[in-house]
């Protein structure tokens, strides 16, 4: 029996509902614990990846005398940007040539991939899957292996160096990756497209102008990243075909590191951290494009 007081309603309460709301708050407080430690897990991992941005930065801003490995974790005892100036005089140029090589040679090798993704995709012909192999094998040959060969052919070519051979360079060597990526994106598009545009009489360029173009922003946008990174990063390439007077910046951060101001590595720390700034700036500003597009391409329908 329940007691009921007089002017209230009978209450009841069973011992299953209890049971029910105690295991419902265990599995909540179960739920938040796990999260907590997942958060624990991933602030450490950032932690660990931050540490050498952090002894970058601060060190970028120390003077000659205080910027010495013993004393890498400790803050500045002056700020100063000189060495920043100084990097700043030193990868200026080298940071344009490094732009005049990577826009152009990201933009074509990105048109040469779509157009060979979408005729490997959408056009059958005698020996496609054979060409599409033997493409993708640009992608498994080490650049060490073809540098002297890739030497004489510019040398024969009669090609201006610096710019103008890494451009072509780059431009070749990014057709596997960029077919790659664009034929698999053209994999999943519906082939109603394709059909309508036939049946309306369209030929292979027109529908690839009309139809198949305007579609392809995701992967575009993939593709100019992918390139971009790459090619600003370049080393091997960029020490061979070109001089610290035409080459990009990797080659004249690597002056400016083992130069004269060998031992100022403040100034050596500055120019790092604007060699990679433009990369860094192009992950911020599009990351979650990049992201989007890899997906839109991984899966059909």
């Amino acid at each position: 029996m329940t007691a009921v007081t007089p002017g209230t309603a009978p209450t009841a309460s069973t011992g299953a509902g209890d049971r029910v709301d105690l295991g419902a708050r265990g599995g909540r407080a179960r739920f938040s614990r796990g999260r907590t430690v997942r958060y624990a897990v991933l602030l450490l991992f950032v932690v660990i990846v931050l540490i050498p941005v952090y002894v970058l930065f601060v060190t970028s801003f120390k003077g000659a005398g205080d910027a010495a490995p013993a004393r890498a974790w400790n803050l500045p005892q002056l700020w100063t940007t000189e060495n920043w100036q100084t990097a700043w005089t030193t990868l200026g140029p080298a940071i344009g040539r490094s732009l005049q090589m990577v826009i152009p040679a990201a933009i074509i090798s990105a048109m040469l991939g779509s157009l060979n993704g979408y005729v490997l995709s959408r056009w059958s012909f005698k020996g496609a899957n054979i060409v599409f192999t033997l493409i993708l094998f640009g992608m498994f040959i080490p650049y060490q292996a073809v540098m002297i060969p890739l030497t004489q052919l510019v040398l024969d070519l009669g090609i201006p160096g610096g710019i103008p051979t890494l451009i072509l360079l780059h431009v070749v060597y990014g057709i596997p990756i960029t077919t790659l990526i664009f034929r698999n994106y053209y994999m999943t598009v519906p082939h109603e497209l394709v059909e309508a545009a036939r049946v309306d009489g369209a030929g292979m360029l027109r529908t690839y102008w009309w139809v198949i173009l305007p579609v392809s922003i995701p992967s575009f946008v993939v593709v100019l990243i992918w390139q971009f990174t790459n090619e600003w990063n370049d080393f091997l390439f960029a020490v061979f075909f070109s001089s610290s007077q035409n080459g990009p910046v990797t080659v004249a951060l690597n002056n400016l590191a083992n130069g004269a101001l060998l031992q100022n590595y403040g100034v050596s720390m500055a120019g790092a951290l604007l060699a990679s700034l433009p990369t860094l700036l192009v992950y911020i500003i599009l990351g979650k494009y990049f992201m989007g597009g890899l997906m839109s391409g991984s899966v059909k329908g």
